[in-house]
């Protein structure tokens, strides 16, 4: 992975914008959720799967 922090299925989503499922090895699934800031993150289809950020959101609402 790139380094980029993942996140686990209902923790509240720091940035709006699309989030991509990683396996729980760390591969890709090419499965994408959007979710706003402040949201939880949805269940995932497997056991072990994180999340994380690939698009954040570009406009005022999205940042923090």
């Amino acid at each position: 992975m790139s380094g980029k922090p993942t996140l686990k299925p209902g923790m509240t989503a720091p940035k709006s914008g699309q989030y991509e499922a990683i396996g729980p090895k760390g591969g890709k699934t090419n499965h994408e959720v959007t979710v706003v800031k402040g949201e939880p993150l949805p269940p995932t289809t497997k056991p072990g799967m994180k999340y994380v950020l690939t698009d954040a959101t570009k406009n005022k609402s999205g940042k923090g």
